[in-house]
């Protein structure tokens, strides 16, 4: 490995996730070599792989229903979709992603871990067949106007988009009422995950697609 701050797994992951815990280490291991040296992934962002990359991605799955079938879109170096695919076996992982590099490591990443209930699937997501998914993710794709038109025509009726978002969440959500509208959203939240658990919480815009949300639109503070 590049990074002995990366080598080490630590004690939370087996506190959280003991089944998924040597395979998510050796993910970590792949971002940090091979992520690194085909430019998926900053050297500078090797020492925080846990904390920043795969913590934080991990505890998304909080929000997702059982037996979902999930869509990555803009998935990179596969976060946060191989994460969710590695600590959630019930789940199905599409790891959407345009880029030839991109897609070469995914495949072989999937490959490497065993990751069966994962595929990679290089598309744009305007390219995909709309209403195709349970719950569709993304982290630091674009900004939450353009991504809920890319995200939510491909979410069944009453699925969700988790959007992962960082300290702007709340202003961006608020910036995009009108798109989200126009979209048929009529029910979205911001969740701070891992609050008593992570260094930094993970905070995720959720938006129910469709009518099959029932309540008053609103902004709401989860965990």
């Amino acid at each position: 490995m590049t990074d002995d701050v990366s080598r080490e797994t630590p004690p939370l992951v087996e506190e959280l996730y003991p089944g998924a815990a040597d395979r998510l280490s050796a993910y970590a291991e792949l971002l940090a070599t091979e992520g690194t040296l085909r430019g998926l992934i900053g050297p500078r962002e090797v020492p925080r792989l846990w904390d920043r990359h795969l913590l934080n991605c991990a505890v998304l799955e909080r929000l997702i229903p059982e037996q979902s079938s999930v869509a990555d879109v803009g998935t990179g170096a596969g976060l946060p979709g191989i994460v969710l695919a590695l600590v959630r076996p019930d789940l199905h992982v599409a790891l959407v992603e345009p880029l030839l590099r991109r897609t070469t490591f995914l495949e072989e990443a999937v490959q490497q871990l065993g990751c069966d209930n994962a595929e990679v699937v290089r598309a744009r997501a305007e390219d995909l067949p709309p209403a195709s998914f349970d719950v569709v993710t993304s982290r630091a794709v674009a900004p939450l106007g353009k991504l809920a038109g890319w995200c939510l025509p491909l979410c069944a009726e009453g699925g969700l988009m988790l959007a992962m978002k960082g300290s702007s969440a709340e202003a961006e959500l608020a910036g995009a009422e009108r798109e989200l509208t126009a979209l048929g959203a009529e029910v979205w939240h911001v969740h701070q995950l891992g609050v008593d658990e992570l260094a930094q919480p993970t905070t995720v815009v959720s938006i129910v697609a469709g009518r099959a949300a029932r309540g008053p639109r609103h902004t709401k503070r989860g965990r």
